[in-house]
């Protein structure tokens, strides 16, 4: 764990014209991901906001980290509250719409937190069909 922290704390922090520029790169990827056939700027498109989504993610890690430590860890280790808390982080990177205005973060922060609630509820519900014995 010690050695995970250590490596997503030498990944530098976004501005907010990098936030705005990635998302934009992000965005313009997935409205080219369905062509059949792509011609080469919209290959280098893809690749750019395959780069653009891998630098958002790596760049927010901490974010993840920081909300991991706010909850319980009810059944839950910390490190797998932190991966389905990247779910949650890879899922805001594809929808985020940098012209809205909003700071990436602020947006993050609660596909984080669903995804992390929703693995905490899904560790600690009973199976259905469970039954209980005397």
């Amino acid at each position: 764990m010690q050695s995970y922290l250590a490596s997503i704390g030498r990944v530098p922090l976004l501005t907010p014209a990098e936030e705005i520029q990635l998302g934009n790169q992000v965005q313009a990827a997935a409205a080219l991901v369905d062509r059949t056939d792509p011609t080469p700027d919209e290959r280098r498109a893809l690749r750019a906001g395959q780069r653009a989504k891998k630098r958002m993610i790596e760049a927010n890690l901490r974010l993840v980290v920081a909300v991991s430590r706010r909850y319980p860890h009810d059944g839950l280790d910390q490190i797998d509250l932190i991966q389905e808390g990247t779910i949650g982080l890879v899922r805001a990177v594809e929808k985020f719409d940098p012209g809205r205005g909003y700071k990436f973060s602020t947006y993050a922060f609660w596909w984080i937190r669903q995804a992390m609630q929703r693995a905490l509820d899904q560790q600690s519900r009973v199976p259905t069909g469970a039954a209980w014995s005397n």
